[in-house]
Parts: structure tokens; sequence; C-alpha cells
């Protein structure tokens, strides 16, 4: 019975040049090689044409690349693209690529399914099958970075980790992604344009802090109010809003980056002037900004957009405080590409549905 090919990208550049000179290849053959996979994002030996035939045969025979790839492709008539990304084991993912006129920004996901259980987000409703690997991750970049500039004459400018999936559990994966993307060897993109969008777990947003990390952190607050977040978050019982003000002082002493706070506002959840002191308590704590967003509904869902004049009313009171606030309205809504809807056409198996 033949052994079963290993996936070479699960390999270090050490691990490869060490393969070259157990079989009496020059070590260098291992640089080439990884060069093509992480800067080249190349999927095929074939492909690898500083190789001779001889050293791809050799590759070949021992190793396989498990690559993604894009099993569906909407546009949204504003320029959104959304991907339905097959994996190696047929499970399915979504990332989106969002363009205005200055950039373009992928964001993508970490997780098939999702650790936890946000009422609002229909990524949510489907159970956590498996954390994505590092090479998943950066393949999705790798993708989106293509249409970018097929679509819209550009490299990627920036990336959030917004899509399915809680980043932060599954830290690993997540940071070796980052660091391909980021280093020299891989695709040399600046971290200062990369985010990564947390729902708030206050011990790996310490160790983010320890491991020196260069990327942005955005957590995704919804309330300041812990009975009120618990209600719409059911896992932040666990997380109560002290410690992971704590966890955000911690980051912010260690990194001098500020943290932007995700914010939808629901009638009837969170639409009160009590909810609105409570954010700006919070915020005066941590420099930090808020992002207020246009809520997109999902099914089987009973919530509701607030008013204008409550999101007004949170604008008004947060710039008083000299808080920083946007108000970002949602891209891609018609193709269920906006934030909170990634999954909405997802059954539990992770297959596309099509309506026609």
């Amino acid at each position: 019975m033949e052994a079963p090919k290993q996936d070479i990208r699960a390999l270090s550049k050490e691990a490869i040049q060490d393969f070259f000179l157990s079989h009496k290849a020059p070590s260098f053959k291992g640089t080439q090689v990884y060069q093509w996979l992480w800067q080249k994002g190349i999927h095929d030996f074939d492909l690898m044409t500083n190789l001779s035939f001889e050293h791809r045969d050799l590759l070949k025979q021992y190793f396989e690349i498990k690559h993604i790839n894009i099993d569906l492709q909407q546009r949204s008539k504003d320029g959104t693209i959304k991907n339905a990304v097959q994996l190696h084991d047929n499970l399915v993912v979504e990332s989106v690529l969002i363009p205005t006129s200055k950039r373009t920004t992928a964001c993508v996901s970490s997780q098939v399914g999702c650790s936890l259980d946000c009422t609002f987000c229909a990524t949510a409703a489907l159970k956590r099958m498996r954390n994505l690997n590092a090479d998943e991750i950066y393949d999705q970049v790798v993708a989106m970075d293509q249409q970018s500039k097929l679509y819209f004459q550009h490299p990627l400018s920036n990336i959030v980790f917004m899509g399915m999936g809680e980043p932060l559990m599954n830290y690993k994966n997540v940071l070796e992604a980052i660091d391909k993307i980021t280093h020299t060897e891989g695709l040399g993109m600046s971290p200062k344009r990369i985010t990564l969008s947390t729902s708030g777990i206050p011990k790996m947003i310490r160790k983010m802090a320890d491991d020196q990390v260069k990327f942005g952190l955005a957590v995704s607050l919804h309330s300041a109010r812990q009975e009120v977040r618990e209600k719409i978050m059911p896992f932040a019982t666990k997380f109560p809003l002290s410690e992971l003000l704590e966890a955000l002082t911690h980051w912010y002493t260690y990194t001098k980056k500020q943290i932007t706070f995700e914010y939808v506002v629901w009638e009837g959840i969170n639409d009160q002037k009590e909810d609105i002191q409570a954010l700006v308590k919070f915020c005066r704590q941590i420099p930090s900004k808020v992002n207020l967003i246009q809520y997109n509904a999902i099914d089987n869902s009973n919530l509701k957009q607030a008013s204008s004049e409550v999101i007004e009313a949170y604008v008004d009171a947060l710039t008083q405080a000299r808080i920083k606030v946007t108000y970002r309205r949602s891209r891609g809504e018609d193709i269920a590409a906006a934030c909170g809807q990634l999954a909405n056409k997802l059954d539990t198996k992770g297959k596309e549905t099509i309506k026609h």
C-alpha cells in the first residue's frame, strides 16, 4: 500500500531544504520551492520552472499541495465579491472582497462554522467543524489579491479577519497565516494593513499583546452592559466586560495600538440612553474608536435595526465625549456577503445552496 503524501506546505523552509539534502540535492532547491509556495502562491509542482523535471517528479512522489478552490463566485451590485471557498475535504467557507474607490479589502474566514453563539450572526448557526489551516487562510488572501487585480486593476489593500469563525479560537494557525502574508519570504504585506476582529476573549487578547503582534485589533462589542451583552452574545457569561477591559488595557500598554469597537444597534436591545452612556463610559477607559455597523438581517432572526434617530444619538454622545465614531453601511447585502451574513445560504454540511 502506497504511503499517503504529506502536504508540503505543512513543512518549514528548513524541512524542505533537509528533504533535498537527504536526496543528494543542494539545499537551495528547498528555498526555491518555499518561494514558489509562499511568495508566488503556486499550487502545482509542474509550474516550479526553475526546478529540473527530476526534482519536480521527486516532489510529486512524496508531497501534495492541498489548496482551496473557489467553488462559486457572486458579485454584488455594489461590486462586492463573495466566494464560496471549497477546502480539500469538501467543506466550504466564505470570503468576501470589498472594493472602494481607493482600496480593496479582503474579509477572511478562520474556521468552518464558529465556536461561539452570537444570536445576530448566521455563521453562529453552524456548528464548528474545524479550524482552517494556515495555508487555507493564506490561500483566501492570494485568491482575493488575484481578484482585486483582475476586477479593480490594483493589488489587495487591506485584510480583515471578520469572516466565518472566531480567529482567537484558532490562534496558532491565524498567526502563522499572518506571518506568511506579511513576511518578506511570503506576500510581503504590511501588518498595519491587517485587522483581527474578535468577539472578545480576554486570555487570547493578552497573549497577542505578549506575542508583540503588529496588526490591528477590533472587538465585536455591541453592548457595554454585561446583562445586555449576554443576551445577544451568550458566551459572554464566561468573559465579563471587566475582564475584557483589563485585557484591552494590557493590549494597549504593550502595543500602543488603539482598539476599534464594532457595534450594531438593535431596536429594543441596546437602543436606550443607558446603553449609550455605558458605551461612552467604557470607551473613556481605553484609547478606542467606535465603528457603528448597519445590521444585516439573517434567516430565523427577529432582530431589527434601530432607528436613525438612535444611531444619531450614539454618534452625538460619542462625538461630544471626543471618541471617534463612524457609521458603516453594509456592502454586498444583496448577495448575503455583509457583516454577520456569511454562511446564511450554507447548510450544516457546508454546501452552498444556490437559488436560481
